[in-house]
């Protein structure tokens, strides 16, 4: 069986074709349209599809996704298993969901601490016993090196490349650098520590657009053994939702 995986974000749309749980396709879109729906249907024949999306407007893609598969539109009720305990499901992003049933299907018989590293950093945790009660959110890399720039009067606007390595702070740019990025990797550990404490043989699993740079960084660490990079993890938990 093939089934097609969208999720539709505030700047672009990801896509995958899978078979089964394997990626046979996968693109990015600034802007999905039913030409691409098209193409991709056309090329692949999936037998199911479901959209993950921000954005509300996407009537036109569920209708033409219904002429031609199985659809399904994302959402906080569809569980593949996991108990959701979250106390607000009606506010849980849906990326969030999203990616702990990915984690799910990657880990299927053990505990999973998911790591969203995009605009905002998500810490979500799923259980042994695959219950999920919610997690944390902290600002991201771009967003605090902006914070320090808009919340004082003199200290720059400091622009990072992921290229980049971790130095010591030896002037006001690389202070800034090594006082953001050091400490997401440090706040990143400490959840991992915290989690490992709850519960055995955890799996970490880094996604997002800063996962490279911080999966890179967190290979020096003592908890190396237990990460994981999955630049896919949403789109993955997407699949999981609809697949037999």
């Amino acid at each position: 069986m093939r089934t097609l995986s969208i999720d539709i974000g505030n700047s672009a749309a990801k896509v995958a074709v899978f078979s089964n749980k394997e990626i046979v396709h996968h693109q990015r879109f600034n802007k999905l349209g039913i030409i691409d729906l098209a193409q991709l249907i056309e090329k692949f024949s999936p037998d199911k599809s479901i959209i993950s999306s921000v954005n509300q407007e996407i009537g036109q893609l569920e209708g033409f996704l219904k002429k031609h598969t199985e659809y399904t539109r994302f959402s906080t009720l569809l569980t593949n298993g996991v108990q959701n305990r979250y106390k607000t499901p009606a506010t849980l992003g849906l990326d969030r969901w999203a990616a702990v049933l990915g984690a799910n299907g990657l880990f299927p018989t053990g505990a999973s601490l998911i790591v969203d590293a995009g605009t905002c950093i998500t810490y979500d945790v799923l259980s042994q016993a695959k219950m999920y009660f919610g997690g944390s959110i902290s600002p991201g890399i771009k967003m605090r090196f902006r914070a320090v720039h808009e919340f004082t009067g003199r200290l720059p606007l400091v622009e990072w490349n992921e290229q980049e390595e971790i130095t010591e702070g030896t002037d006001t740019q690389s202070a800034i650098k090594n006082g953001v990025l050091q400490g997401v990797i440090n706040e990143i550990e400490g959840f991992i520590a915290l989690n490992n404490k709850k519960e055995s043989a955890l799996k970490v699993i880094i996604t997002g657009g800063d996962a490279n740079f911080l999966y890179k960084q967190l290979q020096n660490s003592i908890f190396a053994p237990q990460i994981i990079k999955d630049p896919y993890l949403v789109l993955k938990g997407l699949n999981e939702a609809i697949a037999d």
